[in-house]
């Protein structure tokens, strides 16, 4: 469907064409990279429970799909590859995160697998996309005319970002990489709760658990990669670790480097959105909300 409506809105240029096909097979992505320059991998088994009751179909795409990818795009000459990660990432409980770790590990090794070849691979990393299919956002607007929304856990918060916002991040990537960064978008939290009040501010809360795989509150860079992690206006940018570099004043490019004790969690942001932000955003985004 989204292909079918892409080809209307950009019928007649010649820029876009439109190819079927899946990140699991090798030949088909052989044949929709010959030609091209630059890659962004956005291709995920990526709703939580489903990758929990269905773990072999989320490895092949989430995994091999990778693997795959990687070795297409250093036999095509691709020049740079940007690879889109998660939150989930960070300290995974659940196979989906678990899978997608995985896969920023092998987009960062990936720049010593491609040899003398000269193609490179940074990943970005943000939380769930707002009104994005799956998401919070669409459900909670699918039931607020029952007058009663589902919330599993009253803690429960989660980082905020827009399509725009993880675009932008995206281009970031490709202007600054050199190979093997992860970026991280700085972006605000919001509870569960204030969520639902800004879709339906007359609803009833049903307190109805945490589903499989879910976690209290997300995590975007772990302690770990403090040591790794340098600051900059609007994103975190983690080198990686394998290359020794976090002394490399090229990659650094004026970046500060965090507290060693530095996390990015979406409980210790200094940065929340409001009830109100996100009703004015929901206003400006009504026709596109569940389509991303």
């Amino acid at each position: 469907m989204k292909q079918w409506d892409m080809g209307l809105k950009f019928e007649g240029d010649n820029r876009v064409s439109f190819i079927i096909g899946d990140v699991r097979d090798k030949d088909r992505l052989a044949r929709a990279l010959d030609g091209i320059d630059y890659v962004v991998h956005a291709a995920a088994t990526k709703i939580v429970p489903t990758a929990e009751y269905n773990p072999f179909e989320c490895v092949k795409t989430n995994i091999n799909g990778a693997m795959n990818l990687i070795d297409v795009c250093i036999d095509r000459g691709i020049k740079r590859v940007v690879a889109l990660s998660t939150d989930k990432a960070s300290n995974p409980i659940n196979l989906y995160g678990a899978t997608k770790l995985a896969s920023d590990k092998l987009f960062v090794a990936a720049n010593a697998y491609a040899g003398t070849h000269d193609t490179r691979f940074a990943v970005v990393r943000y939380g769930n996309v707002m009104g994005s299919r799956g998401s919070v956002i669409p459900f909670f607007m699918s039931l607020a005319d029952t007058g009663v929304l589902p919330i599993t856990d009253q803690r429960m918060t989660r980082f905020m970002i827009s399509l725009e916002q993880g675009v932008e991040l995206v281009w970031h990537a490709f202007d600054d990489m050199q190979g093997g960064e992860i970026y991280v978008k700085k972006i605000p939290s919001m509870g569960i709760t204030d969520i639902a009040k800004a879709v339906a501010p007359d609803a009833e809360h049903k307190i109805i658990g945490i589903r499989p795989g879910e976690k209290i509150h997300e995590q975007m860079i772990g302690l770990e990669d403090a040591p790794h992690t340098f600051e900059y206006e609007d994103h975190y940018k983690v080198l990686p670790a394998i290359y020794n570099c976090s002394s490399d004043q090229s990659r650094i490019n004026g970046g500060k480097k965090v507290d060693e004790d530095f996390i990015y969690t979406s409980d210790n942001n200094p940065d929340w959105m409001t009830i109100e932000d996100l009703q004015t955003w929901i206003e400006g985004s009504r026709e596109k909300i569940g389509t991303i």
